[in-house]
């Protein structure tokens, strides 16, 4: 049995049902991050853990216990909010301090828990300010720090780096990982950013609508998504998509055919893909960074429409003869300017195909 676990969790407000049967769990000591866009109910899901919203059908179990229906008190999770949450007129030791206290504590178990903490987050000589003399990440620091200090079984991360710019929340997600080494605590994670998720996460929960589109390691999610829907939201810049059909299929080879392919046609392995036969639709996935610039037999003809100077590489922004839109990653800053017909070489084993439903091949 798994340390936190989902079993077929349904939530509906009022007629509208916005978490479908949600089953997943999290190992003990794992970082599962929950990732997709907005609405799609990750927060919700987040907060039925919590037991601040109450869980319309299924069930959640933590450390093997029943908490569908516990208070949030009695379920031994603390939780980091995307707005800090802190009580500005408090020091940083008042608030951290602040739960245990309200548990009636013993005054030295409270100094010696907080003085852990801050020791951790590296926030000792931050104790006797308050929140409106510290920056957003310290700020945040100090939250984490009170969900430290109550020793919790599960922590739970409600898009906490949201309020940061872009460099500080680049640090803090190093630090959230250095942390979560160090305790060796069970974490689960929201965010719509795929790069939080990818860098922080054991296993990322992908969402879409309320249901799991794949629940997986970083790498499986990205290198083997399980649908369009998961191969477009996760890598940056996304995931480019051709409509093509099959033009032939042996044991070792699909063709699949479009005029912007050279040639018209493009041939793949199909070594561990789902049969698929000759005439059927495919959408055909390739990323941005699997493509390079030159002409071969496995390739595309392109027109620029913007190429994007990032210093060491340059993302160009490309359509296809029929319109469809492509963005290419590639290293250096090629001399392309508006309007330029060029082509790309695709790797074959970098080929991504799915079905006429959008489930991967």
């Amino acid at each position: 049995m798994s340390f936190l676990e989902l079993d077929q969790v349904e939530k509906s407000f009022g007629q509208t049902r916005v978490i479908n049967g949600v089953s997943l769990g999290a190992e003990q000591g794992e970082f599962v991050v929950f990732v997709g866009p907005s609405g799609c109910g990750k927060s919700t899901l987040l907060r039925m853990i919590a037991g601040l919203e109450e869980v319309s059908a299924g069930k959640v179990r933590i450390d093997g216990k029943d908490v569908t229906h516990k208070e949030p008190a009695a379920r031994q999770v603390s939780m980091v909010f995307q707005s800090y949450a802190l009580y500005p007129h408090m020091s940083v030791f008042q608030n951290m301090a602040f739960g245990l206290e309200m548990a009636r504590t013993p005054r030295a178990e409270i100094e010696r828990r907080v003085a852990e903490a801050a020791r951790i987050l590296q926030i000792e000589a931050l104790m006797q300010r308050k929140p409106r003399e510290l920056s957003g990440g310290q700020r945040q620091r100090v939250a984490i720090g009170r969900a430290i200090v109550r020793q919790p079984k599960l922590f739970l991360f409600d898009e906490p780096l949201s309020n940061l710019d872009a460099e500080l929340r680049s640090q803090m997600r190093v630090e959230i990982s250095l942390l979560h080494r160090k305790l060796g605590a069970t974490m689960v994670y929201v965010t719509h950013d795929q790069i939080e998720a990818m860098t922080l996460a054991d296993r990322i929960v992908v969402l879409r609508n309320g249901n799991v589109e794949q629940f997986a390691t970083p790498s499986d999610v990205y290198d083997h998504p399980a649908n369009v829907f998961v191969a477009g939201f996760m890598g940056s810049p996304k995931m480019n998509f051709v409509q093509a059909k099959v033009a032939d299929v042996t044991p070792e080879w699909m063709t699949v055919a479009h005029p912007a392919f050279t040639d018209g046609k493009l041939v793949v392995p199909t070594k561990g893909r789902r049969p698929v036969p000759a005439g059927e639709p495919v959408t055909v996935g390739l990323r941005p960074e699997h493509l390079e610039l030159g002409r071969s037999e496995a390739g595309l003809e392109l027109q620029v429409d913007f190429a994007e100077n990032l210093g060491g590489t340059s993302q160009v922004y490309t359509r296809l003869p029929d319109g469809t839109l492509m963005v290419i990653l590639v290293q250096g800053r090629p001399a392309l300017a508006q309007g330029d017909q060029f082509h790309v070489t695709v790797t074959p084993d970098h080929v991504y195909l799915f079905d006429h439903q959008g489930v991967a091949l």
